[in-house]
């Protein structure tokens, strides 16, 4: 596990308590695209499960996402794809 894709793991635990957490580097894939950096990490998918989000819409879920990470989002992370779901949602 790289240190940025480490750093967004325990921020995300640390805020939300997830029942699920799914992370996935994609840099591969953007290879020689703006924001890709050598070495990876720095486009990320990331899946998350938590109560945090119940009640609360999709575009409100993903801010809550971005305000827990952002300093990785000034920094390294070019892209960051997030899905945000409620216990029981698919």
């Amino acid at each position: 596990m790289g240190a940025i894709l480490e750093a967004i793991h325990s921020k995300l635990t640390a805020t939300f308590q997830p029942t699920r957490l799914e992370i996935e580097d994609d840099s591969a894939r953007h290879h020689g695209h703006a924001g890709a950096r050598p070495g990876g990490e720095s486009h990320f998918n990331v899946t998350i499960e938590a109560q945090a989000f119940a009640g609360a819409p999709k575009v409100a879920r993903q801010r809550m996402v971005y305000k827990a990470l952002a300093e990785e989002l000034a920094g390294p992370v070019h892209a960051l794809t997030v899905k945000a779901l409620a216990p029981g949602e698919a």
